[in-house]
């Protein structure tokens, strides 16, 4: 991810308007594990819902269940603010991640299209 992503993410994580947010886990004092989400309207509800864009825990604490309790601690205070639901999307292929996930729920069988539209450019307002 180039710099200037990952500090514009960060600057919207901390801007307490932003509905961009993070949590981070920590272990014996030492920062292991992150989960972003983006909490946004959703047309099939009156209540927003919460989009887990990522989930990272360091390798050093992995299989210690720091995932999960940072999965929980989104689906616990959506619950107390009211959200419509808490959703992820990950790889097909990423079979260690799917098999905590597939301890909240399954699935839903829906297939994610990405159309990659690129970076604005000056001439794209032009005409």
């Amino acid at each position: 991810m180039p710099e200037e992503i990952t500090t514009a993410t960060w600057r919207r994580i901390l801007d307490p308007a932003s509905q961009i947010g993070a949590i981070l886990a920590v272990l014996e004092g030492e920062t292991v594990g992150l989960t972003n989400y983006v909490l946004h309207p959703f047309t099939w509800s009156d209540r927003p819902t919460c989009l887990l864009e990522d989930l990272y825990v360091s390798p050093t604490a992995r299989g210690r269940g720091v995932g999960a309790q940072l999965i929980e601690h989104l689906v616990q205070r959506g619950r107390a603010e009211g959200w419509a639901r808490v959703y992820w999307h990950t790889q097909e292929g990423n079979t260690r991640a799917r098999r905590l996930y597939d301890r909240y729920c399954p699935a839903d069988g829906f297939i994610r299209y990405t159309i990659p539209l690129g970076e604005p450019t000056a001439a794209a307002g032009d005409g």
